[in-house]
Formats: C-alpha cells, structure tokens, sequence
C-alpha cells in the first residue's frame, strides 16, 4: 500500500477559507482535492508534504507550520494491485507559508469558503471527513470504493484524541 500526503491550506479573513486544487492530470484528473502526492523513500511524510506543496502550490512552508489532522486508508478492490490505488494518506492543515500560491502543471488552485466547499466536485469521502478536520478534530478512517472507483462501499471514521 502506498503512502502519500495531502495539505491543505486554510486562512482566515472575512470568512474562513480553504485552498483547493482542480488536479489537471493523473490520479484524480478533473476532481478537486489538496495538494500532495507519494511519500519517496528518502524522505518522511511530512518532508514528502512540504515538498509537494511546493511542487503542486508553489509555496513553501516549515514542519511546524503543517498540522496532521487526519489519516486516512483508501481501497480499491476492483483495480489491479499492479496499479497500486490503495494508500494512506497522511493529512496536513497549513496556516502559514512563504510565497504566493501559483497554477503548476498538475493543479490549478482556487480559494473556496469554508462553509460553501464544492464537495460534488470532489472524492466522495471528503464530504465525510474535511468538515471535521476543519472543526479542529483529528480523524482517523478507511474508506472502501465500490467498482465504480467513485462511491464508497463502506467506510469506518473515529476521532482520535493524537497521532
């Protein structure tokens, strides 16, 4: 099972924002999602996280500026294991960075409300878990896709106190 990392950035202004990606290429094509990618085998999850944070976003942050609030474990049954879709996926909430948030080759970035996130243009498990990461809560889940690869068959969410 392969492991990866998503962030997402979040600023607080007149409303409370989140910054999301609409993927132009690969895994996830033409949904909106965080920025991250694959953990490489030199690196830690959360150098993995800054690092495709800055590939994906165009922005830097520190270790400390990245909080994990969730973790969560994705299974494919219906796609062939050599094609390797299931992960766990390491997730950071970022309220500080250096730079100015950019389009990339892999994502084109756009600022939503909080309270108006365009979850039908998402993986369906979002809706289930980022309300609560952004409510300050740390989710642990396993969220298994029907053949489709779109609906989920069945899913199990906690609230953890710590990771």
């Amino acid at each position: 099972m392969k492991v990866a990392t998503l962030c997402f950035l979040v600023r607080e202004g007149k409303t409370k924002q989140i910054l999301l990606g609409l993927k132009k290429r690969g895994f996830g094509e033409g949904k909106l999602n965080g920025f991250g990618g694959k953990v490489k085998n030199n690196e830690t999850i959360e150098e993995a996280a800054l690092r495709e944070l800055y590939e994906e976003a165009g922005v830097e942050a520190e270790l400390n500026d990245i909080r994990k609030v969730a973790e969560l474990t994705f299974v494919f049954p219906s796609v062939p294991k050599e094609k390797e879709w299931d992960q766990t996926v390491h997730v950071f909430l970022v309220e500080r960075w250096n730079g100015s948030v950019r389009e990339t080759e892999e994502m084109k970035p756009m600022w939503v409300e909080v309270d108006n996130i365009p979850f039908e243009k998402m993986w369906e498990d979002d809706r289930h878990w980022l309300p609560l990461v952004l409510q300050n809560k740390l989710i642990r889940a396993k969220f298994i896709f029907k053949d489709d690869n779109e609906s989920i068959q069945d899913m199990i969410l906690e609230e953890v106190s710590e990771f």
